[in-house]
């Protein structure tokens, strides 16, 4: 075992159950193509990383997917308890570096997610800010669940607030570069994949 372990949360792609946001312009079936796309980039991606890896599925576990990697269902109320459970069932395993990504960035690379690894030798928390005010990674070497809780998901002053937070308690953190992830079609037409998927829009 390693002591990193890499953390990707991905939505079972259902039609009609991923991206419904984006589903609100370009229709269902375009909006689980879109997904689906992107959820193989992630899935290249991160094939390539060294560290331990989980994949964590919102609802049910798919075999075929990230063949011979360890598998689990997100659990918790919100998001930010699935992330806390997830990590903590990391901490528990003796990893000492942990880092959760999402499954929706069609810009996401090695070097970025190794980038996040590196940072964690000298901050005990890292993020990854997203174009829309989130965060598409998070990353910690101690238990600042603080950052899980209390939290409006999906708002775009989230990572401002999550940030003040860990300055008022003196907890060192990093940040990576800014990246584009797909919620809306605006994130999708100024996006990378946006000529290889319009297709199907």
């Amino acid at each position: 075992m390693s002591k990193t372990l890499l953390i990707v949360f991905v939505k079972n792609i259902k039609l009609g159950k991923v991206k419904t946001r984006l589903a609100k312009t370009i229709g269902t079936e375009a909006a689980f193509q879109v997904y689906k796309h992107l959820v193989e980039i992630t899935e290249n991606v991160t094939n390539q990383i060294s560290s331990d890896k989980t994949i964590y599925f919102s609802d049910v576990i798919i075999e075929e997917k990230w063949p011979k990697t360890l598998k689990n269902v997100q659990k918790g109320a919100d998001l930010g308890q699935k992330m806390q459970n997830s990590f903590e069932k990391g901490f528990k395993s003796g990893f000492q570096k942990i880092i959760l990504i999402g499954s929706d960035l069609p810009d996401i690379s090695t070097q970025i997610i190794q980038k996040g690894f590196d940072e964690l030798n000298n901050n005990e928390v890292v993020f990854g800010p997203a174009e829309d005010g989130g965060y598409y990674l998070v990353g910690m070497t101690k238990k600042h669940y603080s950052v899980f809780k209390n939290k409006h998901w999906s708002t775009n002053d989230l990572l401002e607030k999550t940030l003040i937070e860990l300055t008022e308690k003196r907890i060192g953190f990093s940040l990576l570069e800014t990246l584009n992830d797909i919620d809306t079609i605006e994130d999708l037409e100024r996006s990378s994949i946006y000529d290889e998927i319009k297709h199907v829009i």
